[in-house]
């Protein structure tokens, strides 16, 4: 078939040309907005699962819902190794800069600049000099305020920023919304700095919220910051697309070029991608460009498999290993000797042969990486999903 008209898209955080399954938390995003903009009290939302279920695609889907609303939004990527502060003064200034043009006071506006100006620049410098000497500007053409999220102490000047933001929105009668992806890299007293200011936020009222999207232990990382954030935010977990919402991901698109799939070509497909959404659109795209035509059978599967799977060996699977050391690849295939379910660390030590002690640098590494998580206290898992499988295929 003509490989230009294929619909499907598994890229990282690309959306499927079809949002299967996730209606639940569509409409929960709908209440949480929807009550916001009446002045309700509402909790912000946080997103986990695991790598390729679609996480970040349902944040950006919320995001629009948003915009929709004309809501100020701002986006940032968290990264372990760097502070939010920069990161969030540039996405609560695009934010603002969506809601100024309905402001019937410019002034109002500059003076919220000023504080996020300043707020942007109250974070320590790097330690390279001509880094101080050039000293980092937000892009903000009017001078910094003083005295108003500048301490340099994050948990004070967050939630001081929220709560000006929030103010500006409220004189616009819209909200704010600050979506986080892959929230369990924020740095530990980062995460603090976040989760103090939302429950100020949650206190007096104020139209913004915090979106977060990562892995499954996210909750657990919120937790270990501060004790309340189990009440702070609204938990959504998603994972794998049940039969019949995999099945609709695959037909609808292709019954829009005028395509189908036999049942029984439904049937492998599903067995295949195990109902991930990532899975579901990588073979997806490569049946289509196999097939000779309409309707899609079992038999285009059997011939597009090798090269589906080969596609995510390197590209889904591959990628993540390499980022691998020696040790924590000798980690990692103990791991997956012993299944695909959640294991105890004791068993992988002796699995390898090790104290339990000794291996704790590999797998410090490995969840710094986000190749693995603490499903639980002395419990482990794979982020990815069919990552054992992987491993347990390739050569030792």
């Amino acid at each position: 078939m003509d490989p230009v008209r294929n619909p499907y898209a598994p890229g990282a955080g690309q959306r499927p040309p079809e949002l299967a399954g996730r209606d639940r938390e569509l409409r929960q995003f709908e209440v949480v907005l929807e009550r916001v903009a009446r002045g309700r009290p509402e909790r912000s939302m946080i997103v986990t699962g695991l790598r390729g279920v679609g996480k970040t695609v349902l944040l950006n889907a919320f995001r629009s819902m948003a915009i929709q609303r004309l809501w100020g939004t701002g986006k940032i990527e968290a990264r372990p190794d760097q502070s939010i502060r920069r990161p969030v003064a540039s996405a609560l200034h695009r934010a603002v800069r969506e809601l100024a043009p309905r402001h019937r006071a410019p002034d109002r506006i500059e003076d919220f600049l000023g504080v996020l100006k300043a707020f942007a620049q109250a974070g320590a410098e790097p330690d390279d000099k001509k880094a101080r000497v050039h000293r980092w500007q937000p892009g903000i053409d009017v001078p910094a305020a003083r005295g108003r999220a500048d301490s340099g102490d994050l948990e004070i000047d967050l939630t001081e920023l929220f709560v000006d933001a929030a103010s500006v929105a409220t004189d616009v009668g819209a909200g704010i919304a600050l979506f986080v992806d892959e929230m369990q890299d924020v740095p530990p007293d980062d995460v603090s700095a976040l989760c103090a200011a939302c429950h100020e936020l949650s206190q007096v009222g104020g139209p913004l919220i915090v979106v977060g999207a990562g892995l499954p232990h996210l909750p657990a990382v919120l937790s270990a910051s501060k004790s309340y954030s189990e009440r702070l935010f609204r938990y959504a977990r998603i994972d794998r697309l049940d039969r019949e919402s995999a099945d609709h991901a695959l037909l609808a698109p292709a019954e829009r070029e005028e395509v189908t799939f036999t049942p029984d070509a439904l049937d492998a497909l599903y067995g295949a991608a195990d109902g991930y959404p990532y899975f579901v659109q990588a073979y997806a795209k490569v049946v289509w460009d196999v097939a000779p035509g309409t309707p899609i059978t079992a038999d285009d599967i059997k011939v597009a498999a090798p090269e589906a799977e080969s596609e995510l060996a390197v590209g889904f699977f591959g990628s993540r290993y390499e980022r691998a050391t020696p040790a924590e690849r000798d980690y990692m295939r103990a791991m997956a000797m012993l299944g695909d379910d959640p294991v105890p660390t004791a068993e992988v030590a002796q699995e390898l042969g090790r104290k339990p002690s000794s291996l704790s640098p590999a797998r410090d590494g490995l969840i710094k990486k986000g190749l693995i998580y603490s499903a639980e206290r002395g419990m482990i898992a794979f982020t990815v999903p069919h990552f054992g499988k992987f491993l347990r295929s390739q050569p030792g």
